[in-house]
């Protein structure tokens, strides 16, 4: 299994605070990667670092291996790199009509993916529920047909049952059909049924690495929970 991009002996901090503790985190190709953890756990940090939205204190990240450490974050998206955030997603001012349109694909795949979105196109994206949000800003990354790297910051929060099944879908189609690597972030493990085989999973405790393996596999620290 080659590695598509990884964070090597990673640390970040945020003041006099480290949030990763020299993080070893490899991501393979054409694979579903979850990374589950408590808030403060690192696991946003993680995505962000992968990024290059947040700068690493030391350590590196590595894309199929060249280093890009010091490559900033809008070259990393230029090269395929899709950051979905939990927060700040879309751009709230602009309608859901305007938030498509500066994607690179054809925002007709967006509304076959969300029906729900039809009918709000003409809505200012600030105007639009959590649920509604998170599938706006999820298209993103279904209409970067050239990404090769997935972040994806709580995919399905504030989604119904329905909706976020079909977007762990979408989500798993991408490995499938587009031979892409997608990393999720998420405080609990997504239902089975959502993903795809082969698909791996680390488990964050303050910005360490606590656990990896596959969804199957039992863990002592979510066993104590």
């Amino acid at each position: 299994m080659s590695v598509e991009i990884a964070l090597v002996a990673a640390r970040v901090r945020y003041g006099p605070l480290e949030a990763l503790h020299g993080l070893d985190l490899p991501v393979p190709a054409a694979t579903v990667t979850v990374l589950l953890g408590r808030n403060g756990a690192g696991r946003t940090t993680a995505l962000r670092a992968l990024a290059g939205t947040v700068p690493l204190s030391g350590g590196r990240v590595v894309w199929r291996g060249a280093d890009v450490t010091r490559l900033p974050a809008h070259r990393r998206a230029r090269r395929g790199l899709c950051l979905v955030p939990d927060r700040q997603a879309v751009y709230a001012t602009l309608t859901v009509a305007e938030n498509l349109a500066l994607s690179p694909g054809d925002p007709d795949e967006a509304l076959a993916a969300y029906p729900a979105l039809a009918p709000l196109l003409p809505r200012r994206a600030g105007t639009l529920s959590g649920g509604e949000r998170r599938m706006l800003a999820v298209s993103r990354a279904l209409l970067t047909p050239a990404a090769r790297v997935v972040l994806v910051d709580e995919p399905t929060l504030g989604m119904s049952p329905p909706v976020a099944a079909r977007t762990y879908e979408l989500l798993a189609a991408l490995v499938t059909d587009r031979g892409a690597a997608v990393v999720l972030a998420e405080q609990r493990l997504p239902p089975p049924a959502g993903l795809p085989p082969g698909t791996l999973v680390h488990e964050l405790r303050r910005g360490s690495l606590a656990f990896s393996g596959e969804p199957q596999e039992p863990t002592t620290s979510r066993e104590s929970r």
